[in-house]
């Protein structure tokens, strides 16, 4: 009977390869070709062996030889150690242009991505760590997604998810993610924003072993300032979710201001931060830890983590990207593939 990927001291994680077009093969060249990644986890990269090949020869860097088709690596390949590629021809080679994102790239990288979730649920690997997407090319080849997220919650049929983001620095969750700002008070609820504390709560214990601190932020300037700014969704959507969560038991502070949240004083006492829209924690994150931060998506029944940046069209096939975002979302795959395997459970 095969080991279960989850259960090593080295488990199995699948890097999918991102949009071709980007930073995404020339990242995961160097992911492949690094030793303490590789005695963290067995990488299997979910993408094209030409596109890699490719990549390498132009910024002259080794590429692993290694390779399986998916039938090959359904039937032998997962029971391997070897770090490898899982190839999945869906680029037309022939109208490919590196640094241009379009339809072409968007189809392919979604397959990337899909046949990784399907190995996940199979059981065949451990976690998933993904490269960057072009949400313009996705839409461009008629998938409707607006990111990651979204796939990995509806292909996995999640029920209570949420966006984190990941650093040293600092941890964020997210109620609402990839909407216009004009929408985020309607997508707003109590349930939604006690989920998201929920999940919060759980993923930090795991990580930190202790009862976390967690502070939620409020929507409008000054936390609503008592009603002077906004239509009380602090006191309507916020607070009840935050006495609720209370009442379970949690440590939460808030509503907080978003403009004196993150402040160092309040950072060095709060385990994460729920954010109530995208750039609400994005941009902390970002200015604080750019090159360090991972997304990872709580509430899934698999182990996922991201980069937290794009395909650097503008920089792609140089052999400039800096791969410390991918590699730090491995690590934490490894990481929460350890954990699952210890608790039976994803945080």
């Amino acid at each position: 009977m095969a080991p279960n990927p989850a259960s090593s001291d080295r488990p199995t994680i699948a890097l999918t390869m991102g949009d071709p077009a980007g930073v995404g093969p020339e990242i995961c060249l160097l992911a492949l070709a690094n030793a303490e990644l590789n005695q963290a986890c067995r990488l299997v990269v979910f993408g094209d062996i030409r596109i890699l090949e490719r990549c390498a020869q132009k910024l002259q860097r080794p590429y692993p030889v290694k390779h399986w088709s998916v039938d090959e690596w359904q039937s032998a390949g997962r029971h391997s150690a070897e770090s490898g590629i899982v190839h999945l021809p869906i680029l037309d080679e022939a109208t490919f242009v590196p640094a241009t994102c379009d339809a072409n790239t968007g189809r392919a990288s979604f397959a990337y991505i899909e046949a990784a979730i399907e190995a996940a649920q199979r059981g065949e690997i451990a976690g998933v760590a993904t490269g960057p997407i072009s949400k313009e090319a996705l839409h461009l080849a008629g998938i409707e997604f607006p990111g990651h997220t979204e796939i990995f919650a509806e292909r996995t049929n999640a029920a209570k998810w949420c966006m984190m983001q990941f650093a040293p620095e600092l941890v964020c969750t997210f109620a609402t993610v990839h909407i216009g700002y004009a929408d985020v008070p309607k997508q707003l609820t109590s349930e939604r924003v006690l989920d998201v504390i929920r999940l919060t709560d759980a993923a930090m214990r795991r990580l930190k072993s202790r009862n976390p601190t967690i502070v939620v932020c409020g929507l409008n300037p000054h936390a609503g300032e008592n009603g002077l700014f906004g239509n009380r969704e602090e006191e309507h959507l916020v607070v009840p979710a935050i006495e609720a969560a209370r009442a379970e038991g949690l440590n939460i502070v808030g509503p907080l201001p978003a403009d004196t949240a993150f402040i160092p004083q309040r950072r060095q006492t709060t385990d994460a931060f729920v954010c109530l829209y995208h750039d609400q924690g994005h941009i902390p994150i970002k200015a604080l830890a750019f090159d360090s931060a991972v997304n990872t998506t709580l509430g899934l029944p698999i182990v996922r983590t991201s980069v937290d940046h794009g395909t650097a069209c503008d920089i792609a096939w140089q052999g400039i990207a800096r791969p410390d975002s991918l590699f730090a979302a491995i690590r934490l795959a490894a990481r929460l593939s350890r954990r699952q395997d210890e608790n039976g459970a994803n945080p």
